[in-house]
C-alpha cells in the first residue's frame, strides 16, 4: 500500500511566487544542499557498487573547485541555503578539499559545514578539516566486525575507520555520527552491539533503511531491514523515548532517558517527503531535487556558457519549483534512478 507523504493530491500554487528562495509547490523550501565532491571511492561497499568499481566520471566532466565554490555561493547567499553537506562518493578523494570548506566557510552568512565519509584517512586529516571550517562528520559503518567489514567493503581497513572516527571527536568535528545499513542475513544481527558501541564512545547512532540506489538495481525490498524491526530490536535492551523531528531525515529516540540517542532514517517506510528541504548538486554539475529523482537538471553548460549568477540563481530556482510530491517507492510506478549513489551523493 502507498504511504501517505502528507501532501495535497495536486499542487497548491500554479505560478511561482516572487521569492529568493528554493521553493517548490508544496509549499516547502530547501536550505540544505548536499554537494557530491567525487563519485570515486576507495571501498566497495557490496550494496553500492560492484567489485571491480563503476566507470567514474571523466576529469572534464567534473565541476572545478572554483565553479564548485561558486555555485555554493550563490546557494548560500542568493537561494537562501544555511547547512552544507559535502558527500560523495567519498569527498576525502577530492583534491583540494579543504581549500573548498575553507572558502565555504568564509561565505557571509556562514553556513552549517559537515561531510559524510568512510573515514578511511580522517585519522591524518581530522584536524586540518577542522581547522578549514568544517564542523561535523557522518561516518559510515555498517558493523563491528572486522572480517565482515572485510566482506562487506571489499577492503581490509576496518581499523582506519574506527581511528578516523577517534581522530574526528578529538577534533572537535562534533557531534560525530555513525551511519549503518542493516541487511537481512548479512548484519541485521549488529543493531544492539553498534549502539552500545556508539554510546559508549559519544558518537550518534543513525540506522538507514537499504535504497532502491545501487548500479546493479538489484535492490530487494524483503532483504531491507526496516526501521519497525529495527526498533523493536533495541527496545528489547533499551527504553526509547520518542523526540521532535523537524525537517530532518532521522526520526530520534533518546535512550535509557538520554543524554545519548539513536536515530532512523526510514526513507522507504516512513518517507519524510512532505518535510524535504534538500537540494543536490552532482560532482558533475547536475542539480537534483530528490535523490531519487529520475531527471535532473544540467548547470555546468550554463556555467561553463558564461552565465552570471543570476542567471544561474534562476535556473536552480525552476529546478526546486519543478519538484514532485514525493519519491513514490512504495508506488506501483516507481522507477529506480539511473545514477547509483556513489554518483548522486548521499
Amino acid at each position: 500500500m502507498p504511504v501517505d507523504l502528507g501532501l495535497p493530491a495536486v499542487p497548491n500554487a500554479t505560478r511561482r511566487p516572487d521569492t529568493p528562495e528554493l521553493v517548490d509547490r508544496f509549499g516547502r523550501v530547501a536550505t540544505d544542499l548536499r554537494v557530491s565532491l567525487t563519485d570515486r571511492c576507495n571501498l566497495r561497499c557490496t550494496y553500492c557498487m560492484p567489485a571491480e568499481g563503476l566507470d567514474w566520471l571523466p576529469g572534464g566532466d567534473l565541476l572545478s573547485d572554483a565553479e564548485l565554490t561558486r555555485l555554493i555561493r550563490i546557494a548560500v547567499t542568493a537561494l537562501g541555503v544555511t547547512d552544507i553537506r559535502f558527500t560523495g562518493g567519498e569527498p576525502t578523494l577530492r583534491r583540494g578539499l579543504e581549500g573548498i570548506i575553507e572558502a565555504t566557510a568564509a561565505l557571509d552568512p556562514r553556513p552549517r559545514i559537515s561531510m559524510t565519509t568512510n573515514a578511511i584517512g580522517l585519522a591524518r586529516r581530522a584536524r586540518s578539516l577542522r581547522a578549514a571550517g568544517l564542523d561535523r562528520v557522518n561516518v559510515s559503518l555498517d558493523t563491528l566486525d572486522p572480517a565482515r567489514f572485510t566482506e562487506l567493503t571489499r577492503r581490509d581497513r576496518f581499523a582506519d575507520v574506527l581511528a578516523g572516527l577517534a581522530a574526528a571527536r578529538e577534533a572537535g568535528l562534533e557531534p560525530v555520527k555513525v551511519n549503518t545499513v542493516l541487511m537481512r542475513g548479512v548484519n541485521d544481527d549488529e543493531a544492539v552491539p553498534l549502539l552500545r558501541f556508539c554510546l559508549a564512545h559519544g558518537y550518534r547512532l543513525r540506522f538507514i533503511e537499504q535504497m532502491p540506489l545501487d548500479p546493479q538495481h538489484g535492490w530487494d525490498r524483503g532483504e531491507m531491514v526496516t526501521a519497525e524491526e529495527i526498533l523493536a530490536r533495541l527496545s528489547a535492551e533499551y527504553d526509547l523515548t520518542p523526540q521532535a523531528r523537524g525537517a530532518a531525515p532521522a526520526e530520534r529516540w533518546l535512550v535509557d532517558g538520554g543524554p545519548g540517542d539513536v536515530g532512523v532514517i526510514a526513507s522507504v517506510t516512513r518517507p519524510f517527503c512532505a518535510a524535504c528541504d534538500r537540494t543536490r548538486l552532482t560532482a558533475d554539475g547536475a542539480l537534483r531535487s530528490c535523490l531519487f529523482a529520475t531527471g535532473e537538471t544540467d548547470l555546468r553548460a550554463p556555467l561553463r556558457g558564461g552565465a552570471s549568477d543570476e542567471e544561474l540563481a534562476g535556473v536552480w530556482r525552476g529546478a526546486m519549483w519543478a519538484k514532485a510530491a514525493g519519491h513514490g517507492i512504495d508506488g506501483g510506478g516507481f522507477t529506480q534512478p539511473d545514477r547509483p549513489m556513489s554518483s548522486i551523493g548521499g
